[in-house]
């Protein structure tokens, strides 16, 4: 997983709701989308991640759900992300199945080290610095962290935490693959400038570093989006529709 993605957040959304915000991110190069809802009841965290399904599959841009395996199963989602405190990624990976995409928050040295026995497809470095808009976190990590764990782990990471244009290349140079936003993104007076200004200077970053990031043209046949090319070397060829 290499490039921008998006965590979504229905209050910085505002008036234009989710799913406005969401389709500017895809028509500006996000890679992937996060759909977190901390207030929203079962069923409406249903009818949302299905509309965002439907919206994001014409881009070929796979949809994560927060924390939720019940609802990732719900609307067959591409995968979930879990956090220290929530269901097992051993767990989830039984239920969601072999193809499915899982995310690892982690927050402290011993995180990243028990990791490297998991089945995770990436690691969310959480948080990069300190953000408003996740409170029940530990230390930031800086960019020093950031590169200890690249140096470190087998996975894929995904910086996330105060990000936004003015550090996300910083971020990229010091090892993440991914970098993921909020704010940056669900409060911007234009979500689609915002996106697109994000990604171009993440991909900047990536050619500096000599990587790639993914875009919506990695696909394999019938449109299918190879997994490899989303997860890195922690995952393996096979495929799977959006």
């Amino acid at each position: 997983m290499k490039g921008l993605y998006l965590v979504t957040d229905r209050e910085l959304c505002g008036t234009r709701g989710v799913a406005a915000v969401v389709a500017a991110a895809a028509r500006g190069g996000a890679c992937c989308v996060q759909l977190r809802e901390k207030t929203a009841s079962t069923r409406r965290f249903i009818d949302t991640a299905a509309r965002i399904l439907t919206l994001l599959a014409p881009h070929r841009i796979p949809l994560i759900i927060n924390d939720r395996v019940d609802v990732a199963l719900a609307v067959g989602a591409h995968g979930v992300h879990v956090g220290q405190s929530d269901m097992p990624p051993a767990t989830a990976r039984q239920l969601l199945g072999p193809d499915a995409i899982i995310g690892l928050s982690v927050e402290t040295w011993e995180d990243v080290v028990t990791a490297q026995q998991l089945q995770v497809d990436y690691l969310g470095i959480s948080p990069v610095y300190a953000t408003p808009t996740k409170t029940d976190t530990k230390e930031p990590w800086g960019l020093e962290g950031v590169t200890r764990i690249k140096d470190f782990t087998r996975h894929p990471l995904v910086g996330i935490g105060g990000l936004d244009a003015s550090n996300a290349a910083a971020v990229i140079r010091a090892g993440a693959d991914c970098v993921a936003v909020v704010s940056a993104i669900c409060a911007a007076e234009d979500p689609f400038l915002a996106t697109t200004q994000l990604r171009k200077t993440i991909e900047q970053a990536h050619a500096e570093r000599g990587t790639r990031p993914t875009t919506q043209g990695d696909k394999g046949p019938r449109g299918q989006v190879k997994r490899q090319t989303l997860l890195g070397s922690s995952g393996n060829w096979q495929q799977f529709k959006l």
